[in-house]
């Protein structure tokens, strides 16, 4: 059998996902980080986009927001802003929330606060659609 390690992605409200897995593949600002078992401990920023868990030929994906990862031996743990798994994404809600982020940010149309986290939403709600469509 095959060595495996285990998985968390876990956000400030719940866990997403937890399970033994062959390999995670994951979004970092410095890029994409492919982890298998064994890996060397490291700990990154992760940027919004495409986590995959692979184990056998089964292959799982998550739209992740930002945040961190978290590498151990045998254990990656993914400590993500917002996190959701791909067959559970609801693509008119998320391109909705995109047409409301793109309206109030054209109104504002300056620098802030409330910018920065209108150009968050719109990242997130374009990850997830892309996520979603893409498997």
């Amino acid at each position: 059998m095959a060595r495996t390690l285990i998985v968390e992605i876990v956000t400030p409200e719940r866990i997403v996902y937890t399970n033994e897995v062959e390999m995670v593949v994951a979004p970092t600002i410095d890029g994409e980080i492919g982890v298998l078992p064994l890996h060397a401990p490291l700990v990154g920023a992760l940027k919004a986009g495409e986590v995959r868990v692979k184990q056998g030929e089964a292959v799982e994906w998550f739209a992740v927001s930002g945040g961190y990862i978290q590498v151990h031996e045998d254990k990656v743990i993914i400590l993500a802003d917002d996190a959701e798994i791909a067959s559970q994404i609801d693509v008119e809600r998320a391109r909705q929330a995109m047409a409301i982020a793109k309206e109030r940010l054209s109104e504002l149309g300056g620098v802030g606060d409330e910018v920065d986290a209108l150009e968050r939403d719109l990242r997130w709600a374009e990850v997830r659609i892309s996520v979603a469509t893409a498997h």
